[in-house]
């Protein structure tokens, strides 16, 4: 049995799964958990993923690996390889007012934001890494002056284990990357597969030296010990490979954050920016709608209602569809789609009927999912097929996100057996780098469960409203991490 090791590194926790290179079947596995916050030392990064190893029982045995991470992130580097200063995460949002004058320097908001997505298939809001370039050269020009390389989480992760560090030493993997990856920085062209270097030196006043953009099957090298290193991509693409998606499958992802992603034979550049348009690590691309708010918002009501997980979900259940009119904007630490940085959250609706645990939980995975179903409606007005849509992510397992999603997404959905798909995706891709061909192998996960359920359309309706009335309410401003 040849055997493969996939790294998921996200932002709570990096999780490794060491798989049948074959089959796809896990033999072993391990985690361990990353600090909270908008910003981090990626020297913890490497401290999880070592432990992380430890629990999966090492890389005894194991010939190739590869790592998929939270998109966007920047990471920036000295001469030396030495990291100059804790990476801004992706759901740091200190950089919004730079988004926006990177758009209107483009032509104003509307004639900027056509200019963006024609450039790199979308509108870079605060996640991207290209607006967080832009606040570090205005707002910490020391530490800009010092960065001669820049790179994103999973990039920086495979070069430390292709023996990268600072000193770069002689042999070291370099720095490497994928399509699918690159494309969430801003400065990239899902289309022509190059950098837009334009846009890296408007951002940041010069070009830097970038993470080299390999094939979806060519290996980044090789780590001291021997292993085939795959060339590793961001999580939303690796979950495609590793929930073995194809065109015409829409994957549903509640993690961190809230996605809605496409398989796709096409590019979509969306001038609206509600859709990134993303390349997939496949060699096609992933149109993307992401929100900020997934399943942190399920765990911030249950330690609101002073219940676990699982009685939070049979509250839910317990509620009407619609909860009686009760409606939770969950924007608890602001929002991408839509882009409102600095919104709060909204509590609408409240009443002596509804001032109850089960109307509260029912209401709050109502409009997580509601949010999802507006990023299901943008991808099929842009023509993405949709013939199937897929759950994954933590909150998957929760039976009230299982029975409620298909009448808020409107369609069946199917919920694969429980995994860690995003590092089973970064193994297929590790396996794929073992032995090169024109398609990943075909790996079997087992069979998914459907639910299907009548649609909500009305409860779409009326969260709708209540966002619309509820856009204008200040926030506290940026968000400092």
């Amino acid at each position: 049995m040849t055997l493969v090791a996939g790294v998921d590194s996200s932002t709570q926790s990096c999780k490794v799964v060491v798989c049948d290179g074959a089959t796809g079947a896990v033999v072993r596995q391990g985690s361990a958990p990353h600090p909270e916050g908008t910003e981090i030392d990626p020297a913890f990064w490497l401290t999880a993923l070592d432990e992380a190893l430890r629990a999966a029982g090492g890389l005894d045995g194991v010939a190739a690996i590869a790592v998929a991470a939270q998109q966007h992130g920047m990471v920036c580097l000295d001469e030396h390889g030495t990291v100059v200063r804790p990476a801004l995460l992706w759901n740091d949002t200190r950089s919004a007012s730079a988004a926006v004058e990177l758009v209107d320097e483009l032509g104003g908001p509307e004639k900027g934001a056509r200019e963006w997505a024609a450039a790199v298939g979308s509108v870079p809001t605060a996640s991207f890494t290209v607006t967080k370039l832009r606040w570090l050269a205005e707002h910490e020009p020391d530490h800009a002056a010092r960065t001669t390389a820049v790179c994103l989480p999973h990039d920086w992760l495979t070069w430390r284990l292709g023996g990268g560090s600072g000193g770069r030493q002689p042999g070291a993997t370099a720095l490497a990357t994928d399509r699918g990856d690159a494309s969430g920085t801003g400065y990239f062209s899902p289309v022509t597969g190059t950098y837009r270097l334009d846009l890296l030196a408007r951002a940041f006043g010069r070009v830097v030296e970038l993470p080299r953009i390999h094939a979806p099957a060519q290996p980044a090298g090789d780590t001291p010990d021997g292993l085939t290193l795959g060339c590793g991509t961001g999580d939303n693409a690796a979950a495609a490979l590793g929930v073995l998606a194809s065109s015409g499958d829409v994957v549903v992802s509640i993690g961190t954050s809230g996605t809605v992603f496409a398989v796709c034979d096409h590019p979509v550049a969306d001038p609206t920016g509600t859709i990134a348009g993303f390349a997939d690590a496949t060699g096609r691309f992933l149109p993307l709608v992401c929100t900020l708010n997934g399943a942190r918002v399920f765990r911030a009501t249950a330690r609101l209602l002073g219940v676990g997980l699982r009685e939070f979900s049979a509250l839910a259940l317990a509620a009407p569809a619609g909860a009686d009119g009760l409606v939770v904007v969950p924007y608890l630490e602001g929002e991408r789609t839509p882009n409102r940085p600095f919104a709060t959250g909204a509590v609408h609706g409240l009443r002596l009927k509804t001032a109850t645990p089960a109307h509260l939980a029912r209401a709050a995975v109502e409009g997580v999912l509601c949010g999802l179903a507006a990023g299901l409606d943008a991808l099929l007005a842009e023509d993405v097929r949709v013939e199937r849509v897929i759950l994954i992510g933590g909150a998957s397992r929760s039976e009230a996100v299982q029975r409620i999603a298909p009448g808020i997404l409107g369609r069946p959905v199917a919920v694969p057996v429980a995994a860690q798909h995003v590092a089973l995706g970064a193994a297929r891709q590790a396996a794929w780098a073992l032995s090169g061909g024109d398609l990943p192998p075909a790996w079997s996960l087992g069979r998914s469960a459907l639910f299907e359920a009548e649609p909500l359309d009305f409860v779409r309706a009326r969260y709708a409203e209540v966002c619309e009335m509820t856009a204008n309410l200040p926030g506290k401003g940026p968000v400092a991490g």
